[in-house]
């Protein structure tokens, strides 16, 4: 395995009875880079973690964090690794500066270094001024904050963040990217899980796909992009009976649709001549079709290409906690 790499992972597999959870993955994580597992609710992101972060057992596989083997250097990977979940792990009952030095002396700090770990932290993730709040009186947002300033009391070289703003607003949700990226800037690798593929495309240097187990693709974020759909051609129907007939014509080729909205996409490269042929085939009597415009591809799309359904369409929960 390769000593260069922040995290390697060779044939991951996990079982939970008669369901495969993970069916034999390889992912690679260079240092001070972000990495996006990216997939539906049940993919199996959260158990991929939880073997990363040494809570979980494969099955079978080779795992190394930080140069060390996650079965054999367990509490090796564990100082030099932080885990922040889906959901808070904080005292209510007590202050955020509380729950910050708390966590340093769990983490082996002094008491002295701890608070100021702890003042330090609170200020830069813009909480100093709740320092002595209860976290009980905290928002959503506020906590996710701390959660993430927790992780990292500690002197990490990986952080894995599992979902991090799963159930934040959209402000909330702008904060903690923000906090990621400056993460990563300072050379700390982030393993980062989410189902938002907006979230994705704007913050990794590097994207796994992972469908009900296995990375069904990886590249960058515009390698994926451009190697299945570049431009889409987004069709606005003129009524349901145009949509159910243009979407009929299309099949599998539609990458993309919206009922309601009656708006449906395909694949094209962007030309004039590819569009006008587009349109004569979807629609041949110059009827259905209401409106179009070309728009730059997504990872939506690239999910719908890849997967057949949409990011979040996905039902299956086989994730153990």
């Amino acid at each position: 395995m390769n000593s260069e790499l922040a995290i390697e992972v060779t044939g991951l597999e996990k079982r939970y009875g008669p369901d495969t959870v993970l069916g034999g993955i390889d992912l690679a994580v260079s240092p001070g880079t972000i990495f996006a597992l990216l997939g539906p609710n049940g993919a199996g992101k959260t158990t991929t973690v939880r073997i990363l972060a040494t809570l979980t057992h494969a099955d079978a596989g080779k795992v190394r964090v930080a140069g060390f083997d996650v079965v054999r250097d367990r509490d090796a990977v564990r100082r030099r690794i932080s885990l922040t979940g889906q959901f808070t792990a904080l005292d209510a009952l007590q202050t955020g500066e509380e729950n910050l030095t708390m966590m340093g002396r769990l983490s082996g700090l002094s008491a002295r270094a701890a608070r100021a770990r702890s003042r330090s932290l609170l200020e830069e993730f813009d909480l100093a001024g709740a320092a002595r709040r209860r976290v009980a009186t905290y928002s959503g947002g506020m906590r996710r904050r701390l959660d993430v300033a927790a992780s990292l009391v500690g002197s990490s070289s990986v952080i894995f963040l599992d979902e991090p703003t799963t159930g934040l607003d959209p402000r909330g949700r702008s904060a903690t990217w923000d906090i990621i990226t400056g993460l990563a800037g300072s050379g700390i690798t982030i393993f980062l899980t989410t189902q938002y593929l907006d979230e994705a495309d704007r913050l990794a240097d590097h994207i796994a796909v992972l469908d009900r187990g296995n990375v069904v693709a990886a590249g960058t974020p515009a390698e994926l992009k451009a190697r299945f759909t570049d431009q889409r051609l987004d069709l606005t129907l003129s009524d349901t009976s145009s949509f159910a007939a243009v979407a009929a014509r299309l099949g599998t080729r539609a990458i993309s649709a919206d009922r309601d909205r009656l708006v449906l996409g395909v694949a094209t490269d962007g030309s004039a001549a590819h569009a006008r042929a587009l349109l004569d085939e979807v629609d041949p009597e110059r009827c259905d079709v209401k409106s179009f415009v070309v728009n730059g591809a997504t990872l939506d799309d690239v999910f719908m290409a890849l997967t057949g359904h949409a990011a979040v369409d996905a039902t299956r929960e086989l994730e153990v906690a």
